[in-house]
């Protein structure tokens, strides 16, 4: 856009205030200049198997490098291509990358190659890379094509010696090419790979798994059936075990924690007693890599020998197999590969001849820098500990997210409280009686956080009482107590089973605190959006005045629009961000074949760009209006002439997406009729407004894994808080700020933040808080969407780096 960066040339990729742990480098504020690079020379390539978001990540390392003046290259079919070398080293340019963000796999092609195993394949590629003077590569890939990059890093100075030596290169072009630089990204859909979070593409998998899961559970239920599924996983149940927990899997088997050795009877018993309860299905997933405490594989087909010949149920076995490689990588990867590969691209010119090999990870909510082979070596350790059968030790080297997963997994999937949870008489032990509700609008995920917190309660012996329709259901007194079984089935549901309104307790806070004392409330939790915060707050600030209202009290954030304070990420953002681009996609797709088109989009988020900035960056967008970026009518018409431009260079469609409430004269109509006058000689326009369907849907496998997670958290907070407030009279009295807060994922941790702290950071006129970190990727959305003629106009990007010198440093917490 002709004036993009000058109206967003503020800001980091990465925010400065991020919290650090032990050794992590603070990080390091610099400035990106266009051409500050020129001269230098990149090549990137994807190896190994393909991933889902790889593409987002090639586009990223292919623009990033043009952007600094780099000449970029495509090495094509991974090391196999380096060592053929010719016609599979290509130059890129600008509109190489147009096009691909939304495609799986990777356009350049990848394989595994035998020849590079050999030095003298090396030699072959190393005289292929110094014929096209790249000495500086991103890989992308799994722990393999990482070290094998690490390898012939480690050799390159003996190999320009022994080309030399043979005449392949002259020694001034070994002179030249004196070092290789290298930066890994890990491309693996079985997030098998320590060190990070999450690896491009497995957020993609899990979408593919959980819409085989819920496709299979109507037919299964149909007909009394049970399925077994076999997914991805050969050395990791990551896959598994969250498919399982996002699913509600009646078991699973994964290769770090085998089933005991009767696991026949476990399972079969199991079965059993929720088929007596009135379930009309089961299901239960098995990593490919499965095995029992021996090391003997269990496969999908035994499980369902075992079924069938002691239960005499119908069971069926589904292979997923490929099909979790395929089809589109999901909003998370295409965001994860753009802010990855341009990381990479800047961790490539930090390099110096005696610094190590880095790999860019995720890390919470921050992208950060960690060795390379202290990876690898944490990665292979996990494969030694599952071959010496220290299972224990296996899931701790897979990460503190890992071992939490396993946790939460087997106690909800229990089919009641443990008996130690209840009395002779059926009573809750502890006896605590907690109250869960919604405050604001509906959105995904809202379901999946109350089954969390009902049965984290339930487990611990506690009474949770269900209030209907948010504050006008408490005070019409619409509560009742809430089950084990009642919450079954929920996770993969849409909207919010409770009922929600926006209704704020500040105007009726007298028929509020009468409930809460008919009810005799001691914790409440409220699962909502700003207005939940908002509620929460108000009844904080009257406990001076009331009494009743002196109970632990903790917010779940859960919106489409992502605008609550104290927090990064808002439950139902995902799912919502994943329909946006998926309508995109097809937009997209719509004027195949037509003349050049150009689209202008419409999305929800009130005052708040999230949406809107964030699908424009997994969709490829060429545009996006918000708020928070003001834009004048100048800036319009420098966007429609870029636009042209760029169909000049040959791009063929055009997406500009508007916030809802970007401007309140330069509507989404407005936009689209400036496009269509300005652009008729060019291009064509049209105008979707996505309304609602962006609230809709199931939730993705990320909003219920995240609502699951956090309000198991959320619930460990309450009652330890609850325990300290509990009076010897057996009331409660938390009166102290620290006892009302919002539980947020800050960047790298979870976080509890007392609502009356988080007041100064929220603009209550228009709904949103004062700091938005997202804000910072619009330096990346405006610098990928311009076009080649364009870049030298941009003035430098103000980024950030974190660098962490060692793996440990790295919190695996999400």
């Amino acid at each position: 856009m002709s004036s993009g960066f000058t109206r967003t040339d503020t800001g980091a990729l990465q925010s400065p205030d991020q919290p650090m742990k032990g050794e992590m480098i603070p990080p390091q504020e610099i400035r990106v200049t266009p051409d500050s690079q020129k001269g230098k020379v990149i090549g990137v390539f994807t190896s190994g198997g393909d991933s889902q978001g790889m593409n987002a990540a090639v586009r990223a390392v292919v623009r990033m490098g043009l952007y600094l003046g780099c000449r970029v290259y495509f090495i094509r079919e991974g090391y196999q291509g380096m060592v053929d070398g010719d016609e599979y080293i290509q130059e890129a340019n600008w509109v190489s990358v147009s096009g691909i963000i939304h495609k799986g796999g990777t356009i350049i092609g990848s394989a595994r190659s035998t020849d590079f195993r050999q030095r003298e394949g090396r030699l072959k590629a190393a005289a292929n890379l110094v014929k096209n003077r790249i000495t500086n590569l991103v890989v992308i890939g799994g722990d393999g094509s990482l070290t094998g990059a690490n390898l012939f890093r480690q050799e390159w100075s003996s190999l320009l010696e022994e080309l030399t030596k043979n005449g392949t290169i002259t020694s001034e072009q070994a002179t030249s090419c004196s070092h290789l630089n290298i930066v890994g990204m890990v491309g693996s859909i079985d997030n098998d790979f320590c060190g990070t979070d999450m690896t491009i593409g497995t957020d993609s998998a899990l979408h593919r798994i959980i819409e085989a899961s819920d496709a299979i559970v109507t037919t299964a239920s149909s007909h009394r059936r049970t399925f077994i599924l076999e997914v991805m996983g050969r050395h990791c149940g990551y896959l598994a075990i969250v498919a399982a927990l996002a699913s509600e899997a009646d078991f699973v088997f994964i290769p770090e924690w085998p089933p005991e050795g009767d696991w026949p009877d476990i399972l079969c018993k199991k079965l059993e007693q929720e088929r007596s309860s009135g379930q009309r299905l089961n299901i239960v997933i098995v990593a490919e890599g499965a095995q029992d405490r021996q090391g003997q594989p269990i496969t999908a087909d035994e499980v369902k020998k075992v079924v069938v010949d002691r239960l005499k149920h119908d069971a069926r076995v589904t292979v997923l197999g490929h099909v979790q490689r395929g089809g589109s990588p999901s909003a998370f990867d295409r965001v994860l590969g753009c802010r990855m590969g341009a990381e990479a691209v800047l961790a490539l010119f930090d390099a110096t001849p005696d610094s190590e090999a880095c790999v860019v990870s995720l890390d919470g909510n921050q992208a950060v820098r960690v060795p390379l082979m202290q990876c690898v070596e944490k990665t292979k350790a996990v494969a030694r500990c599952m071959a010496d059968k220290d299972w224990q030790k296996a899931v701790q080297f897979r990460g503190r997210s890992f071992e939490r997963n396993l946790q939460t997994y087997k106690m909800l999937t229990r089919l009641k409280p443990p008996k130690s949870a209840v009395d002779a008489a059926g009573k809750g032990v502890e006896g605590y009686r907690l109250a869960v509700m919604h405050v604001g609008a509906p959105c995904c995920g809202m379901n999946a956080a109350v089954r969390s917190v009902v049965r984290n309660c339930l487990y611990r012996g506690d009474t949770v009482y269900a209030i209907h329709d948010g504050v006008e259901g408490l005070v019409e007194g619409n509560i009742h107590t809430v089950g084990w079984h009642d919450v079954s089935g929920w996770v993969g549901e849409g909207g919010a089973f409770l009922g929600t309104k926006r209704t704020l307790p500040g105007n009726m806070m007298d028929k509020v605190v009468a409930r809460f004392a008919e009810f005799k409330i001691q914790a409440l939790m409220v699962i909502g959006g700003f207005e939940g915060y908002h509620a929460v707050l108000q009844m904080a600030e009257a406990r001076d005045k009331y009494p009743a209202l002196r109970i632990p009290m903790v917010v779940i954030p859960a919106t489409i629009s992502n605008n609550v304070p104290g927090t990064d990420f808002s439950l139902g953002a995902d799912t919502a961000l994943n329909e946006i681009t998926e309508i995109c996609d097809r937009i997209r797709q719509s004027a195949q074949g037509t003349k050049r088109r150009v689209f202008v989009v419409e999305t929800m988020g009130g005052y708040c760009g999230y949406l809107a900035t964030l699908a424009g960056l997994a969709s490829g967008a060429d545009a996006a209006y918000i708020y928070e970026e003001p834009f004048s009518i100048r800036d319009l018409m420098g966007d429609v002439q870029h636009m042209q431009t760029k169909m000049a260079e040959g791009v063929e469609r055009g997406i500009i997406l508007r916030n809802e409430k970007a401007n309140e004269n330069y509507t989404t109509e407005f936009i689209y009729k400036l496009y269509s006058e300005e652009g008729k000689d060019i291009f064509s326009t049209r105008m979707n407004i996505l309304g609602h369907m962006q609230q809709g849907g199931r939730p993705s496998p990320f909003d219920r894994n995240f609502g699951t997670k956090t309000a198991a958290k959320a619930t460990d907070w309450l009652l330890t808080q609850l325990k300290d407030s509990i009076q010897p009279d057996g009331s409660v009295n938390a009166n102290t700020k620290d006892s009302a807060c919002l539980l947020g994922l800050l960047r790298r941790q979870y976080k509890f933040t007392p609502v009356e702290d988080l007041k100064a950071q929220t603009d209550f006129k228009r709904r949103f808080p004062m700091r938005r970190w997202w804000r910072d990727l619009r330096l990346l959305l405006n610098m990928l969407a311009t076009s080649e003629s364009m870049v030298c106009t941009h003035r430098s990007l103000l980024m950030e780096k974190s660098i962490a010198e060692d793996i440990d440093d790295v919190q695996e917490d999400i």
